[in-house]
């Protein structure tokens, strides 16, 4: 097939060399993705490759530069999304795409969704009462919730924010660690403070919970409560059960938001134990009011390693879900 050239117009040297990368590994894992040659010559980005891969690729190239231009840096991880949005056909620019920023941390640097799956995520917790963020480690399901929750206390949405997790490795029955109550439960919600530590930073965060605006406590003290005017978080709902579960879910009182996030893949319940959230997703999948985000690999925003660990472990587990008729037509049929 007869090769194509396409070309951007592009005579900023800064521009051009956060584009290219450090010794030009931004550009050559261009290259190697979209199967095209790049050049910089005179001002310009000439591009060759079969025509529909160098038409792909200008896009995504004045793609980057938009992006670069907004948020001055350019990772692999902002090429391998872009790249594959525009494999999907989703040919926009990430900018136009993902211009929204939930809130600022202590530090002025913004929180904003990342990816469409995250996209999605945020625009169900702007438009439903109760949102379920379903995904892998590291999707961002819990920390942009807490960013959606910050920002709704700051806009005086809500009088509180409230987390929560079941602390399942105990059973609930934290009577054999050492300490007081409060040393009991802080090791099973430490990824909470965490976020808000980040978000809101330490001194702020400390007065906000010592006027009890913000409270962070095990699942089992949310029984027999009505939350009103609360944004409430349950945070690795995939270790609740069926009854933990509803009596969550029936505390929402007047003025209140709440968001479940959970991975379906890490249960660690007991033998025996069927997970609440599961349970849910069937039983509210149509209920007008909630929303329902499920995330996967390419939403994770960690290290890129992340994302083939999981794709890993999920083919490992389809493989050996298979029914056993099926392993032996597989072996059969070497």
């Amino acid at each position: 097939m007869a090769k194509s050239q396409a070309t951007i117009d592009i005579d900023d040297v800064n521009l051009i060399s956060v584009i290219f990368g450090k010794l030009d590994e931004n550009i050559d894992l261009i290259e190697k993705k979209m199967d095209v040659s790049i050049k910089s010559v005179d001002g310009k980005l000439i591009i060759t490759g079969e025509e529909e891969n160098a038409s792909d690729a200008k896009i995504l190239l004045e793609n980057l530069i938009s992006l670069v231009k907004k948020q001055k840096v350019l990772s692999a991880a902002d090429i391998n999304y872009s790249i594959s949005l525009i494999k999907n056909n989703e040919k926009r620019s990430l900018p136009e795409l993902l211009n929204e920023t939930v809130v600022y941390t202590s530090m002025g640097k913004p929180i904003r969704p990342k990816t469409l799956g995250q996209k999605r995520y945020m625009d169900n917790i702007n438009n439903n009462d109760i949102v379920f963020g379903i995904g892998p480690a590291g999707t961002g399901k819990t920390y942009l919730a807490m960013a959606a929750a910050v920002r709704a206390f700051k806009a005086k949405e809500v009088n509180r924010i409230i987390l929560t997790r079941p602390a399942v490795e105990a059973g609930e029955n934290l009577g054999f660690l050492p300490g007081d109550l409060q040393n009991k439960v802080d090791p099973y919600l430490r990824p909470l403070y965490d976020a808000l530590f980040e978000i809101l930073g330490h001194d702020n965060y400390n007065n906000l919970v010592e006027k009890g605006l913000i409270e962070v406590a095990p699942l089992a003290y949310m029984r027999g409560r009505t939350l009103d005017s609360a944004f409430v978080i349950l945070d690795e709902a995939q270790n609740t059960t069926n009854e933990q579960m509803k009596m969550f879910l029936t505390r929402l009182g007047y003025g209140s938001k709440a968001i479940i996030t959970g991975d379906v893949t890490q249960i660690d319940l007991p033998r025996g134990k069927q997970s609440g959230l599961k349970t849910v997703l069937k039983i509210l999948s149509d209920v007008r009011g909630i929303g329902i985000t499920y995330l996967n690999r390419y939403d994770i925003v960690r290290h890129p390693l992340v994302q083939r660990i999981i794709s890993a472990y999920e083919k490992y587990e389809k493989s050996n879900n298979k029914k056993p008729s099926e392993k032996q037509k597989s072996k059969e049929g070497k």
